[in-house]
């Protein structure tokens, strides 16, 4: 887990923010926020944690996708009193007793906490089983372009609050929100065998969704809730859904 630690400061940071991502930034007097950035057309574009640091707001970031992000973020600021700088600073996590400091993760209990100080790494959970077991989608591997974040779950991981107001990408998923259901998305699936992360999933010789992370007989999938009936097949793997 490599991450990038961004400070947020200026007069117009909570509005600025608030504007921006599908969380609520006042949860922030709470402990963490997890919150997504999106595209006008409601597509992902980035993840992240956001924490109160005195009188600045940290961002929690992927590193691998923060260059383009932090590029993106910063072109909305405008004229608003809004400052982006990186900081030194390491994240540590873990499912063990919580240190002094560390907040619980929002998007489920069973994920511990995080804390923000000079030293990183992790208590060696096994974070690929967990994200299996809740299907928590990472960057990178289930969460790309392509992604809309209702199909992702993020509702469901405390990413996003339909009371706010406005954000970009707010449309698109306010309408999906209030659709009778959703007919795709990601669910974890039983797996037996293996086969390559992004690999095709049919159903009778028909695209039915994507195999994505596995730990321990079980998987991530992104799946077309209609064609997702029976033994699926995922190159040499096996894959069964069970609606919940």
């Amino acid at each position: 887990m490599t991450r990038a630690i961004h400070q947020i400061t200026g007069q117009d940071a909570v509005s600025f923010l608030q504007g921006l991502i599908t969380n609520d930034i006042a949860e922030l007097e709470r402990g963490l926020v997890y919150a997504a950035m999106l595209t006008p057309q409601g597509k992902y574009l980035a993840d992240f944690f956001l924490l109160q640091h005195g009188d600045a707001i940290l961002l929690d970031v992927d590193a691998a996708i923060a260059p383009g992000f932090i590029q993106r973020l910063s072109m909305y600021r405008l004229r608003a009193d809004v400052q982006i700088t990186p900081t030194d600073l390491k994240v540590a996590r873990g499912t063990g007793p919580t240190p002094d400091g560390a907040l619980d993760d929002p998007r489920h209990a069973d994920l511990g906490w995080r804390l923000y100080g000079d030293t990183g790494g992790d208590d060696g959970t096994d974070w690929d089983a967990l994200r299996v077991a809740h299907c928590v989608p990472q960057t990178g591997i289930e969460l790309t372009p392509d992604t809309f974040i209702l199909e992702a779950g993020f509702d469901r991981l405390n990413g996003v609050d339909f009371r706010k107001g406005c954000y970009v990408g707010q449309e698109v998923t306010a309408r999906m929100k209030h659709k009778t259901e959703l007919r795709k998305g990601f669910t974890t699936v039983e797996v037996d065998g293996a086969a390559p992360v992004g690999t095709d999933i049919t159903a009778d010789g028909k695209p039915a969704g994507t195999l994505f992370t596995q730990s321990g007989g079980r998987a991530i999938a992104y799946l077309r809730f209609a064609r997702a009936r029976g033994p699926m097949q995922a190159a040499g793997a096996t894959v069964t859904y069970t609606p919940t």
